[in-house]
């Protein structure tokens, strides 16, 4: 009975440390990768500004070509919402929104994630004039975990996870854009 007890005190202490750690990490990550694509910059960001287009390049959308798909509003305006529902548990279901754009520049976006966990973050692409026919195009993602949730980002490097899936998507886009 006594080994019994002491393991318990173990465990609580294990956790109450892990939880007066957390206090303690960051909560924010962010991440983005970029790539230079041989086209004018009027003509890539014309291609990005259009949610359905990531259909073609998102390596997260294509991890289920079957998943049901559904939109609301004028792609490629302010308030369009393009929302995704996927049994295959990488890609879940959600919704992404076109929050802002800055006309040739800049588009932001709300991903609102719904299953196989809730989140709320924030995604953008940007363009910028490398020359007349070469396109610098930078995709990022911002994003936060609440408190106790945060500690995973101890044990996850979200650099590493979303990274390859963002460059993997800008090496596809490149393609698409250069044919």
């Amino acid at each position: 009975m006594k080994i019994l007890k002491v393991i318990l005190g173990g465990i609580v202490l294990i956790v109450v440390l892990l939880l007066i750690v957390a206090l303690f990490i960051k909560k924010d990550y962010a991440v983005e990768r970029e790539i230079t694509i041989n086209k004018p910059k009027s003509q890539v960001f014309d291609y990005i500004k259009l949610l359905k287009n990531q259909d073609l390049y998102s390596v997260w959308i294509k991890r289920d070509p079957a998943a049901k798909k559904a939109y609301k509003g004028t792609d490629g305006t302010v308030g369009f919402i393009a929302s995704w529902d996927s049994n295959n548990k990488e890609v879940g279901k959600g919704e992404q929104e076109i929050a802002k754009i800055v006309e040739g520049e800049r588009i932001d976006m709300k991903l609102r994630f719904k299953e196989p966990f809730e989140a709320n973050d924030d995604a953008y692409m940007i363009t910028e004039s490398v020359s007349e026919t070469q396109t610098k195009v930078r995709w990022g993602f911002k994003g936060s975990m609440k408190y106790p949730m945060n500690l995973m980002l101890l044990c996850v490097n979200m650099e590493d996870m979303l990274g390859k899936d963002l460059q993997k998507g800008l090496d596809d886009l490149k393609v698409i854009l250069e044919k």
